[in-house]
Formats: C-alpha cells, structure tokens, sequence
C-alpha cells in the first residue's frame, strides 16, 4: 500500500513538473489561444444562428420556417445596438412552396473573394437545407468593414451564392 502511494505521488510530482516546463517554455495551454464557435438552435417553425461577418463581429441569424424569412442582425461594436439588419426570402430558391418545410440551418467559415460582386462579403456564410426536398442553398451577407468602424449603419438582402439538390432520387414526404 505504502509503495503505491509513492509511486502515485512520483507520478503527481513529475506530471507537475513537466506541465511547468512545458508552459515555461510556451508550449502548454497558457498561450491564449483564441477560438471562435458558432451556434445553430431550431424549435418547432423557427431556427437562429451565429456566424462572424469580421473579426470581432458576429452576426445573429433567424430564420422563420412557415414564412420563409431569413434575417441578420449585427450589433455595432461602437454603440452596443443592433445596427446592420438584412433580409432575404429563402422560399423562392427553393421552388414551389413546401406545405410543411423542415429547415436545417447552419454558418461556416468563408474568405470569399469580391468577385463579380460589387461588394466585399462577410466571414461567414448561411447554409439552408430542406430536409423533404433534398435541396441545399448557402446565402453570404455583403460587408464593409470601413462602414462598420465608421459607426455607419449596413444591411440589405442576402446574396444568393448557390446551391440545389443534394438528393439524386425524388422522396416523396411522409405525412
């Protein structure tokens, strides 16, 4: 028994040893490593997300399922308000209008280039899915990171950046 707790205790001793070394010399957690996450929620006929558009600004999405509203809300890093608002109806790419639609949504990383675009896009982009459907649709905010600093309030429409069907075969919905 004695000789367990002293190798027990060898063992502590040169665990805290080496996690000492390692963070003297800058290998351990004590970096400060900074992380970013995301968060996707649904309920019922309503989902929300976030997703950074800049460094240091994340947007909040809503996407109402029974209307087929998409909206964006971003708080203003000078005033604490929300003030970037935009707007984008998701029912129309996705063709007829589904009696009962069940939305999947979720952001990801994006560094996409200005392209044919007039505008530079946010950080972030929206993908929503159909789950009866099969169809998938991904949506970028346009984002001026001047504007934002300026205090200057932004919004708009979503742009479209592509997408369709992800099934091969039709399913038809079970109700």
């Amino acid at each position: 028994m004695v000789q367990r707790l002293c190798n027990h205790g060898a063992v502590l001793v040169l665990g805290f040893f080496f996690g000492v070394v390692l963070t003297a010399a800058g290998l351990g957690v004590g970096q400060g490593t900074v992380v970013g996450a995301t968060a996707t929620q649904g309920v019922d006929n309503f989902a929300i997300a976030t997703g950074f558009v800049d460094a240091g600004v994340e947007a909040l999405y809503f996407l109402d399922f029974i209307t087929g509203d998409l909206r964006a809300v971003i708080i203003s890093r000078r005033t604490g308000q929300f003030d970037a608002v935009y707007e984008y109806n998701v029912q129309r790419d996705f063709g007829t209008p589904i009696k009962n639609p069940k939305y999947l949504m979720v952001t990801g990383l994006a560094d996409l280039p200005r392209g044919e675009r007039n505008a530079k896009l946010g950080n972030s982009l929206i993908y929503i899915a159909e789950a009866s459907s099969g169809k998938l649709f991904s949506y970028a905010l346009p984002w001026d990171s001047s504007a934002a600093a300026g205090g200057r309030p932004q919004g708009g429409s979503f742009i479209p950046m592509g997408g369709g069907s992800m099934r091969s075969t039709f399913v038809r919905d079970a109700e």
